[in-house]
């Protein structure tokens, strides 16, 4: 029998699960199985996992998100008995830990009490994480429980990148940038030391490019400045959120135009970035087919791509210089196009591609001669939250 820990990473409209075998030494990147249910508050609800495609579920809908996570539930028991596994501990993926939870930390009734305040200050995405840990408290109350922290990763920024410029007494309310991606870039922080060694743990800016975007300098594979702040709508623009926006145009939504505090906020999480430029789709590969003879598709990509030129730009400044770039996440690992643009954009840093190694998505895509070195390198946050699970856990397998 084999001991397994099970993965949750629970977004707004999707969970996402992933069991690793704590039997192997070291424990294996891959799940030994993995799955997710998507679409959870649409009409037409998905589920798949490994060897079966995605296929309609019926979930109840006054509580889809709880039925999302008994279905999850009963599938993961199933599986688990027919392979003689049992599940030892659960980690999750919380957004946010505040200015307190550094380190991933097993969540008891007071414990998620104390994470559930945290909820305004990431009313979008804490909730569906503590629902699914409350839910397993009260019905598996002696499985172990790990809460994985996207914002811990940055709790090395220094305070003048934490800072919001308020009132001072906003900073002691815990007004404060935060940063996210946070299990991401501690992947990366493991992955590009173990491929790299000495030259990743320089001046290295990472680029996670997903729906949602962020980058990360690091120095010493540290955070030392990140583009998500306060909230996950900061810095990047991304496929559906606004990234960076003058505060002024948010005062003229709603003083001008009259919209509510809600429509802003569905305006600017829902209705911006790719898909609100460019009226077409939020996935840079639709547009990249759509692009020709469409000036809002063009426009969409010149400023995703400006945008991020822009913040490396930052980054670089901060470092006092750069040695590696590192995409990450679904379009920076798989989009060599996107890639090829910015790095474009980027060759008075001396940022230089290698065309055949970048279409082929290689781990190093820049050439001998490039004085930065360019890097793409697959994420993991589930693995790295098993990780982390094992170690405060104490079971057998790290």
């Amino acid at each position: 029998m084999s001991d397994l820990i099970l993965v949750l990473n629970c977004g707004s409209s999707s969970i996402k699960f992933a069991l690793f075998d704590t039997g192997a030494q070291p424990l294996p990147r891959q799940p030994l199985w993995n799955g997710k249910v998507d679409g959870i508050t649409g009409p037409a609800p998905t589920f798949g996992e490994t060897g079966v495609a995605p296929g309609p579920v019926a979930l109840d809908a006054a509580h889809p998100y709880n039925a999302a996570l008994q279905h999850i539930r009963a599938r993961v028991l199933e599986r688990v008995a027919q392979g003689g596994h049992r599940i030892a501990a659960v980690a999750h993926r919380v957004v946010h830990g505040g200015a307190k939870y550094f380190d991933p930390v097993r969540v008891d009734a007071a414990v998620l009490a104390d994470l559930k305040t945290y909820i305004p200050l990431a009313p979008l995405h804490q909730p569906f994480a503590l629902e699914a840990i409350e839910t397993l408290l009260a019905t598996a109350p002696g499985l172990p429980q790990v809460a994985c922290f996207d914002t811990a990763f940055h709790h090395t920024l220094p305070d003048v990148e934490k800072m919001l410029p308020l009132p001072y007494d906003a900073w002691e309310r815990g007004l404060r940038r935060y940063g996210f991606h946070g299990l991401s870039y501690e992947f990366m922080s493991v992955a590009l030391a173990e491929r790299h060694g000495d030259a990743a743990r320089g001046r290295t800016i990472v680029a996670h490019l997903g729906s949602g975007a962020s980058l990360c300098a690091m120095q010493g594979l540290r955070s030392v400045a990140t583009t998500m702040g306060f909230s996950a709508l900061d810095g990047l623009m991304m496929g559906t959120r606004c990234g960076a926006l003058d505060p002024g145009a948010v005062l003229y939504l709603m003083e001008i135009e009259k919209l509510t505090l809600a429509q802003v906020g569905h305006v600017l999480y829902h209705e911006s970035g790719l898909l609100g430029l460019s009226g077409v789709s939020s996935d840079p590969r639709v547009l990249l087919q759509q692009e020709a003879g469409n000036e809002r598709v063009q426009a969409a990509l010149a400023l995703y791509v400006r945008r991020i030129v822009r913040e490396i730009g930052a980054m670089t400044a901060v470092l006092g210089g750069l040695n590696m770039l590192v995409f990450t996440a679904g379009i920076g690992e798989h989009n060599a196009a996107i890639r090829e643009r910015i790095c474009r954009e980027l060759a008075f840093l001396g940022v230089a591609l290698d065309a055949d190694a970048n279409a082929l998505n290689a781990p190093v895509i820049s050439p001998a001669a490039s004085r930065v070195q360019v890097a793409v390198e697959p994420t993991n946050e589930e693995w790295i939250a098993a990780w982390r699970t094992l170690a405060l856990v104490g079971l057998p397998g790290q």
